[in-house]
Order: C-alpha cells, then structure tokens, then sequence
C-alpha cells in the first residue's frame, strides 16, 4: 500500500491509500477518485516532503494495519441502523426516481448523451456494464438493495 496526500482543483486536500502508484494513476484517470468536500475528481498528488533520518539515525518505520475488506457480519445479517438507512434510501431512490429495469445501462448511455432527458434513474446492471459506463465517464452509485420494510 501506499499512501498519497491528494488535493483537488479546489484546493482541498486530503489523503488517500492505494495499492500502488499505477493504481493511483489508473483510478484518476478515470475519476474515480473524488474530494470528501467538493465531490471534484480532478485530482493529483500533492508534493510531500520524504522522511530522511538524520546522518547516523534510523528513523522507525510505522506501520498501519491495511483495513479488511468490509465483510457482512456474522451469517450475512446487516446490522438494524444499517439496514433502515438504506431502507430509507431505497423507498427515496424510489419515489424520485424512474425504474429502468435491466436497460439500466443502455438508459444511462443515452442520457449521459443527451438522447434521453436528464433524470434520476434505478435499476439493474451487471459488473461489466457498471465498469464499462465508468470506462466512458459515466458516473453510477451501486447501492446495496435492501428488501422494503412494509412488505
């Protein structure tokens, strides 16, 4: 892992960890590293000073644990605050929004260019076609579907 302090064209700036410095690269490239304040994804590293011990001193080296990868909780069970939240998004999600079905991604296609007009849409994509529209600059957020607490 490897760690960058980042800032955007804003100015804000914040850290970020990434596997390695392609994958930073990579990421930007495509936008999908975004600012915590401003949303923006032009972002770029920012200069750090390197840590250069002293002549005749060993600087310790600090670690920090690599976070897990986030793992449902024991038997796949969402925690309750959790599970309202997105409760709440969904029913939101819903009522503000157009139902597309499986033609999620075709339907994004076309209003990203201009053939369908501008609206909230949901519905269902594969991986593939989430990294496809992301590949074109098409910005989606998968949101875990939670079954709807008045059924």
């Amino acid at each position: 892992m490897i760690h960058y302090q980042l800032h955007c064209a804003g100015a804000h700036e914040f850290d970020g960890w990434f596997k390695d410095s392609d994958a930073f690269e990579r990421q930007a490239k495509r936008g999908l590293i975004s600012c915590p304040v401003c949303s923006g994804t032009k972002v770029e590293r920012a200069l750090m000073a390197p840590g250069i011990p002293r002549k005749g001193r060993v600087k310790p080296v600090e670690t920090m644990p690599v976070p897990e990868p986030a793992k449902p909780a024991a038997g796949g069970v969402i925690p309750d605050a959790v599970r309202a939240a997105l409760g709440k998004l969904r029913a939101e999600v819903e009522k503000s929004c157009d139902y597309v079905g499986n033609d999620f991604a075709e339907e994004a296609r076309r209003i990203h260019h201009g053939e369908a007009p501008p609206r909230g849409i949901y519905g269902e994509s594969s991986d593939e076609e989430a990294e496809a529209l992301a590949d074109e600059g098409i910005d989606i957020a998968r949101i875990p579907w939670v079954p709807r607490t008045d059924s």
